[in-house]
């Protein structure tokens, strides 16, 4: 065998190539089949092990592919035959892979620390996501520098001496691929947009859908059906809405208001309270209501002989309940989520009553219907509690008021026929 590697010194290079990569295959195998595996189960065992968040960052997962590199660089060095620059080649290579799995693995540990930090009742008065972000791209910096030395088997001081220089160039040159570079590093670190998410920038006239996220630009389809580019970097410097956290969390607020005319709220009669008590939604409060008015009017004493003196239901604290309980029994209005029904400041154009809740889902036609349903019934049922919306005189009304004085015109000149003339000349 000796005989015929020193007649093809070839046939012995291959030998040992396929031996040094078997090796790196053998030390992969054993490290992430084998090691890996228990140190899982190890880890399983502690609660950091049972955190699926945790996991997912893979931090030892990322430091075992060092293995087959340190293999292959301290191996190749022990290969007959190769030339000097293939050794080198190899070995800078296999060195480099190191440097980037060594950054890859330091950055899913800051992750690692970031999640924990944010799991603690300090994290909402004293962020550190910000130091974690400059942490990782000083990380990806000093990485990169170390790895384009050792690929051109130079020293690193040798490279950072002429970035000074460069640096003012570079930015001038490419000042647009910078800050576009910049803004797409921080919206991937931050995840702030994600394809599929629904965002609105009214400055970019953009509403829509994200359909790419490129370097420089992220396109959006809008509900019209257009497509609007928007520079990468207006999503950090320009205003954003991102509509995702309404879409994961299951609801989508309702918040509009009914204004009230103010000229017809007042106390609940005697006829209006027995027929209200008939609605069944109101069949809880106003008892519940009138025990605690009876109550507290009791302890008036002679002062109770006056009406202004006691407390009495109002027409629009009986709405105002009644819509609440709706609200609550309504199949499309989120449970579990904020329901209010509140008096606004009053207005010229009325009292707004605002509904405050949540529908149960995010697709926007259901969502639509919902909205449409509660307040189709809200305005419907207003008239039985003795109420209405206020509205501003339309060209209907003036026309009334026309009948109106058209028919007392009317009237007087049958009371008084001598001034039939008179009038006639006054109504046209």
């Amino acid at each position: 065998m000796s005989e015929f590697f020193i007649t093809y010194p070839w046939a012995e290079t291959l030998v040992a190539l396929g031996g040094l990569c078997l090796s790196a295959f053998v030390a992969n195998f054993v490290v992430k089949a084998i090691l890996l595996r228990v140190l899982d189960r190890i880890v399983e065992k502690t609660a950091f092990g049972r955190d699926e968040e945790l996991k997912r960052h893979g931090v030892v997962a990322r430091l075992a592919n060092i293995v087959p590199a340190l293999v292959i660089s301290s191996g190749i060095l022990a290969v007959p035959g190769l030339p000097e620059s293939a050794i080198t080649i190899v070995r800078n290579v296999a060195i480099a892979f190191i440097i980037l799995t060594l950054a890859l693995a330091a950055n899913a540990a800051l992750s690692v620390v970031d999640t924990l930090y944010h799991r603690r009742a300090e994290a909402r008065i004293r962020p550190i996501k910000g130091y974690i972000q400059v942490s990782k791209l000083a990380i990806y910096i000093l990485a990169a520098v170390l790895i384009i030395a050792t690929l051109l088997d130079r020293s690193p001081l040798i490279l950072l001496s002429g970035v000074g220089a460069m640096a003012a160039v570079l930015i001038l040159v490419f000042q647009d691929t910078l800050l576009s570079l910049v803004a797409s590093m921080q919206i991937a670190s931050s995840n702030m947009v994600r394809v599929g998410d629904w965002i609105e920038m009214p400055n970019l006239d953009a509403n829509g859908d994200v359909v790419e996220i490129a370097l420089y630009t992220v396109k959006v389809r809008n509900f019209d059906k257009t497509i609007t580019t928007v520079p990468i970097r207006k999503l950090i410097s320009e205003p954003m809405k991102n509509y995702r956290g309404m879409q994961e969390s299951g609801g989508r607020r309702i918040k509009r208001a009914l204004f009230i005319d103010q000229n017809t709220i007042h106390f609940v009669t005697a006829e209006e309270h027995r027929r209200l008590s008939s609605i069944g939604l109101l069949a809880d409060y106003l008892p519940k209501k009138e025990k605690e008015i009876a109550e507290w009017n009791s302890r008036l004493g002679e002062r109770a002989n006056y009406p202004a003196n006691t407390r009495r239901v109002t027409n629009i604290g009986t709405f105002r309940a009644y819509v609440e309980t709706y609200l609550r029994q309504h199949p499309g209005v989120h449970p579990g989520m904020t329901l209010l029904v509140r008096q606004m400041d009053p207005t010229p154009n009325g009292l707004p009553l605002e509904i405050y809740c949540f529908a149960n889902t995010t697709v926007w036609a259901a969502y639509e219907q919902i909205q449409s349903d509660i307040f189709d019934h809200l305005y419907a049922i207003l008239p039985e509690f003795g109420l209405q919306t206020f509205q501003n005189p339309s060209g209907n009304d003036f026309g009334k008021l026309t009948d109106i004085a058209a028919a007392k015109l009317a009237l007087r000149e049958l009371r008084s026929p001598e001034q039939t003339p008179a009038l006639k000349s006054l109504a046209t």
